[in-house]
């Protein structure tokens, strides 16, 4: 595996639909804000759910974990940022720190692991070629 690390930064504002009677965010929306984060980092570097999709493939959310550190509260800013790990495995790996922007208060930390099903919703058991190439074209393969 490759020392190359990708890495995105994403920024969101806490809307009052994400927060409970107490304004602080529900635990259950800290899992959207992996999901926003997962999105804007296949935007960011070409691994998109629709680039997956285009490639006649899949790839459902099979483990996700968070722990909670500090809570965020209606109109904080959260920092989103969504590592990707590497593996030889057919299957996608993301970890995750939220930080609340105004004083870079570590909030919450997580992971993803998603695998590659085909159309027919059968599990993919080798990494598929489109995601080879994509670690090449981003230094993590070597031919």
């Amino acid at each position: 595996m490759s020392q190359v690390v990708l890495k995105s930064i994403t920024e969101t504002v806490v809307r009052f639909s994400e927060v409970d009677s107490m304004a602080v965010v529900w635990h259950g929306n800290y899992i959207k804000f992996l999901e926003d984060g997962r999105e804007d980092f296949g935007k960011k570097f070409g691994i998109g759910y629709l680039d997956v999709y285009h490639n006649e493939l899949m790839t459902p959310i099979v483990k996700i974990s968070m722990e909670y550190k500090k809570p965020l509260f209606y109109g904080d800013t959260a920092l989103i940022e969504t590592t990707y790990i590497d593996t030889d495995s057919a299957k996608i790996q993301f970890e995750y720190k939220i930080f609340r922007k105004s004083d870079n208060e570590l909030i919450a930390t997580g992971e993803s692991t998603q695998v590659f099903l085909n159309l027919n919703r059968e599990l993919e058991l080798t990494t598929p070629p489109f995601m080879e190439e994509w670690k090449r074209k981003m230094g993590l393969l070597k031919d």
